[in-house]
């Protein structure tokens, strides 16, 4: 089988992990790949022997190599990194944590061996995920116009509050007078949505939730929508520019921006182990029940 493992990563102790995990893999038959653009990063590498995996000159590679599996090594930003990258080649997608929160990259790097010995029995299942897609009137987030997690825009320029005029399905919804606003997919509901007050909202919901930064108006809250919606905004403010993000990436827009947000064609593919479920997901990131009295 053949495995694509993608980093962000460049610094000591991720290659040291980055040999351990291509060492494991080739100990249990597999044929590891990574992509050429991450490869010229760490050709000074002491910890890497480049003899030890193959390269993949792009990602359109992935096609011709039939890659099986995707491993992530870093945290929930280097999935959102695969994300931009190989989501229009719909390969499953497992991550390995060396990160903090470890949300959808739940995969401990001392677990590896065992998590590779459940996938080559079958014991996992995999997971689809909705992304959003980005259309605007002027070019944006143009290599990658789709993303996991969420949308967000956010004033920039100075401290004072903007509004953001949103529709749905082509319907006036509200003017939010706030510091932004997030629209997030079920996935995305457990980041920043979740900081700023907005629901969580299990994989299979089949919604988007929008949610608030900051509102002037208190009797404003996050409103969660069928994903087979359109949600179209225009912004404006005392400054010139505003801030728009979609998953770890940023563009910088104007009031002349007109926006629209809809589920993406594109679904990433989650790697759920067979002990593997949101509910325990939940549990174990955001410590429910645990009390510090009961230790």
């Amino acid at each position: 089988m053949n495995v694509l493992i993608f980093s962000l990563a460049v610094k000591s102790p991720y290659a040291e992990a980055m040999a351990k995990v291509i060492s494991i893999f080739k100990s249990e038959g597999f044929t590891v790949f990574l992509l050429r653009s991450y490869h010229e990063k760490l050709e000074n590498n002491s910890h890497l022997d480049s003899s030890s995996y193959e390269i993949l000159e792009s990602p359109d590679d992935c096609t011709h190599t039939k890659i099986n599996y995707i491993f992530t090594l870093g945290g929930d930003g280097t999935i959102l990194g695969a994300t931009a990258e190989l989501a229009p080649y719909q390969i499953p997608i497992l991550g390995l944590n060396l990160g903090r929160m470890g949300f959808l990259a739940h995969i401990e790097l001392e677990h590896l061996t065992e998590a590779i010995l459940m996938i080559k029995r079958g014991m996992y299942r995999i997971e689809e995920r909705t992304m959003l897609h980005v259309d605007s009137n002027f070019p944006m987030f143009q290599s990658a116009p789709y993303g996991l997690n969420d949308f967000t825009l956010l004033k920039r320029d100075t401290s004072s509050m903007i509004t953001i005029h949103t529709y749905i399905n082509g319907d006036f919804l509200n003017s939010y007078w706030a510091d932004g606003i997030i629209l997030a997919t079920p996935t995305g509901s457990t980041g920043y949505n979740l900081s700023c007050g907005g629901p969580i909202i299990f994989p299979d919901s089949q919604n988007f939730v929008l949610t608030p930064v900051a509102p002037h108006n208190l009797s404003v809250r996050p409103i969660v929508l069928s994903d087979e919606s359109v949600l179209s905004f225009e912004v404006e403010g005392r400054g010139e520019n505003f801030l728009s993000t979609l998953d770890s990436r940023y563009e910088t827009i104007t009031q002349e921006h007109q926006i629209a947000i809809r589920k993406s064609a594109h679904r990433t593919k989650i790697i759920l182990l067979q002990n593997s479920t949101f509910l325990r997901t939940m549990r174990d990131k955001l410590a429910w029940g645990a009390d510090a009295r009961n230790a």
